[in-house]
């Protein structure tokens, strides 16, 4: 039985930067808007809105991406200048080169994640991302409603997190009442960002087209977007791993791993190829005990447990050194 089967998640894993919070970052006060609209989004999840997935982000974001003149030559501009998470530009060759089959699926657009994948040596067919024609949006957009854009960029700049009921009250009046009935309105429902269940719907479609079933797979995330697939996948017996995970991952995960260094997934995947979850097991309890040493080789089992709480710490400290400015976002 062959479990040599992995799906990643492309920003953090694979690279540190966030190409919306970036894409954002091209105008006036972008990140900053962006940092409140993605706090929403980690509202409208815990809250369990009907229809809305982690990650929708990149759909709430559009107006503004739109009223600015963002243009997919920014995207692909920006994932050419991208950096990778340490150690991937070999681990993922390495992969490949022992007969794994790599797979990614994001909640980015794909006009940046064909892009990074690509360096990689992963094949287009083995990518589920965002797809977003943003420069066909952009042609159906039109000026009228562009005052009401600007208006809520200036209230947005007034919320100072984490001022939750601000945002919510702001944010709610824009996306469900005066959004609907503008140009912009029809562009974001078309866009359906691939997280949460999306994410996991994903994986089943690459699940079914091998043959091959979830408790074969390793699937490595770290945020919110990832809490479903992570779900699946450890349910079913396979290997969910947080990587340099935050609160919304962890509890989630089968075990997890902080490090600044891809590469240190090397091990526990050799084990999972040659015994699966029991062998993992073992190399994660032993290394434990021992601990990580100088911002690498953090690694705990968390399936069954509540040690999540014991790894988010280490997993803060290091996510912050690793994606910087993207580290906070959920």
């Amino acid at each position: 039985m062959t479990r040599k089967l992995i799906a990643f998640d492309l920003e953090g894993p694979l690279s540190p930067q966030d190409n919306a919070y970036d894409l954002m970052g091209l105008f006036p006060n972008g990140r900053e808007i962006f940092e409140v609209i993605s706090r929403y989004d980690d509202l409208l999840t815990l809250d369990g809105r009907p229809g809305y997935e982690p990650g929708d982000t990149l759909a709430l974001i559009v107006p503004f991406l739109i009223h600015h003149g963002i243009r997919e030559s920014d995207i692909t501009s920006l994932a050419n200048r991208a950096s990778l998470i340490h150690g991937a530009d070999e681990l993922v060759p390495d992969l490949i080169s022992d007969n794994w089959q790599v797979f990614c699926i994001t909640t980015t657009y794909r006009q940046y994640s064909e892009i990074i994948t690509g360096r990689l040596g992963i094949p287009p067919e083995n990518l589920a991302g965002t797809v977003f024609p943003l420069n066909k949006l952009s042609r159906l957009a039109t000026q009228a409603d562009n005052g009401v854009v600007a208006e809520v960029e200036r209230e947005i700049l007034r919320v100072r997190l984490p001022d939750d009921r601000s945002l919510r009250k702001i944010l709610d009046r824009f996306y469900w009442e005066q959004l609907p009935s503008t140009s912009f309105g029809p562009l974001v429902a078309k866009i359906k960002p691939t997280g949460g269940r999306r994410k996991a719907t994903a994986l089943q479609r690459f699940e079914e087209r091998l043959g091959k079933p979830l408790s074969q797979w390793v699937v490595v995330g770290d945020s919110i977007t990832d809490f479903r697939m992570f779900q699946a996948v450890d349910k079913a017996g396979g290997l969910a791993i947080a990587f340099n995970a935050n609160e919304y991952a962890l509890p989630y995960a089968t075990m997890s791993l902080a490090t600044t260094d891809s590469r240190d997934l090397t091990p526990i995947l050799v084990r999972w190829g040659l015994g699966g979850r029991l062998e993992v097991a073992k190399t994660v309890a032993q290394e434990e005990m021992h601990g990580g040493k100088n911002e690498r080789n953090y690694y705990h089992w968390l399936s069954g447990n509540k040690k999540w709480t014991i790894a988010l710490p280490i997993h803060k400290k290091i996510r912050k050194t690793v994606r910087e400015s993207a580290a906070s976002l959920g």
